[in-house]
């Protein structure tokens, strides 16, 4: 008897264990047909089950993949189907066709070996995972056969796509800085003259008394925010990560052309707004006298510095494949140079006409640059 119940305990430890599916087996170098899908309740994947969750966009893998060891897939991908490697965008589909890539050679050469994430994401409707395999090596020819070669589409990896924009774009900065330079001979000198920025009385004087709401100005302002956005587009700086814009504007990674104008518009939508922030800070802190000199000397520090946000974008595409960690540092110290440079020359200013010893004074600078500066530093440079 205690055998038979030995045994009948044994047989039901088994079909028990049978009908237990454990998760995916550790990362492997190919594809599986196991994926995992984002658990947003619980804040981690979960292992995907068709006849139990709905399709959803986006689907993950865990892939050991190794810098130098080709590892290709082959997949069937609609227009703008994307595929991401450790949260990182490498390849989006141009068009619907069949395609293979070498996941290997998409990761960035200081990634060492190990076990990297793989997202395919799909902007309308669900990838079509079944597609996804591990691509077979093409057989060799026989003696006096030849095998044609196979049409296996190799588009570039979004960084590739991303230059050709900007580089679109960097023409066109330069062709408009020319056309005002040209037009504007005296306004443009007026601007950008280092007699004024390091603080020669005769020349900022000029600057400061001249009108500030002029067309020489505002073409400038736009040119100064279409550069500042490419800026922020290329060191990926995400600025929609705010929530109140994520609802207003939903604009999709990829669309690089539209990411750069919509950041154009919310540049140029703050610095043209600052003036009616100074205007409500100067009625309550009675301290109006000094908005309009403060504004000047803002948008003459940012229009000077903005000069030089082209360079640094050309430094970015000429080295951040090979350079990225340095380039990404030098493109952030740019940015905050150029919010810090503002408040500095805007203190220093204000300084000259009443002392910042003075609280008052001094609690006013802190509300409308201090304040601002410490908010945008958050938003933009250290965010990512």
């Amino acid at each position: 008897m205690w055998l038979l119940w030995l045994a009948g305990l044994v047989s039901a430890s088994r079909a028990w264990g049978a009908e237990y599916r454990p998760l995916p087996p550790a990362p492997r170098a190919g594809l599986t047909t196991d994926w995992l899908i984002y658990d947003e309740a619980r804040n981690r994947l979960v292992l995907y089950l068709p006849d139990y969750h709905p399709p959803a966009h986006a689907y993950y893998q865990w892939l050991m993949v190794q810098p130098g060891k080709p590892l290709r897939i082959t997949f069937t991908a609609p227009e703008n189907l994307s595929l991401f490697l450790d949260n990182r965008l490498v390849f989006t589909a141009t068009k619907p066709a069949a395609y293979t890539l070498d996941l290997a050679r998409l990761l960035p050469k200081e990634s060492g070996s190990g076990p990297h994430l793989l997202c395919v994401w799909q902007p309308e409707g669900a990838p079509n995972l079944e597609s996804f395999t591990n691509a077979v090596a093409a057989p060799a020819a026989q003696k006096g056969q030849s095998v044609a070669p196979a049409l296996s589409a190799q588009p570039w990896p979004r960084t590739q796509q991303g230059q050709n924009v900007f580089i679109g774009f960097l023409l066109l900065v330069g062709l408009l800085y020319g056309s005002l330079r040209a037009m504007y001979q005296p306004g443009f000198a007026r601007i950008y003259q280092i007699e004024g920025l390091l603080g020669r009385p005769s020349a900022e004087q000029d600057f400061l008394t001249k009108p500030t709401i002029t067309w020489l100005n505002l073409m400038l302002v736009l040119l100064f925010s279409l550069s500042f956005a490419l800026l922020l587009v290329a060191i990926h700086t995400n600025i929609q990560n705010i929530v109140i814009l994520r609802q207003l504007f939903d604009v999709p990674e990829s669309a690089i052309v539209s990411r750069v104008l919509l950041y154009t518009a919310l540049v140029a939508g703050f610095v043209l707004g600052k003036y009616l922030f100074l205007e409500l800070m100067g009625y309550i802190f009675d301290l109006t006298e000094l908005v309009m000199v403060q504004y000047r000397e803002f948008v003459r520090t940012i229009l000077f510095i903005g000069l030089f946000l082209p360079l640094v974008l050309l430094l970015y595409l000429g080295l951040h494949q090979r350079l990225p960690a340095t380039v990404l540092w030098v493109s952030n110290g740019v940015v905050s140079l150029l919010l810090v440079a503002s408040v500095l020359r805007v203190a220093r200013t204000i300084h000259r006409r009443a002392s910042l010893l003075n609280l008052h004074l001094f609690s006013y600078l802190c509300a409308t640059e201090v304040i601002p500066l410490v908010i945008l530093l958050k938003l933009i440079v250290f965010t990512y």
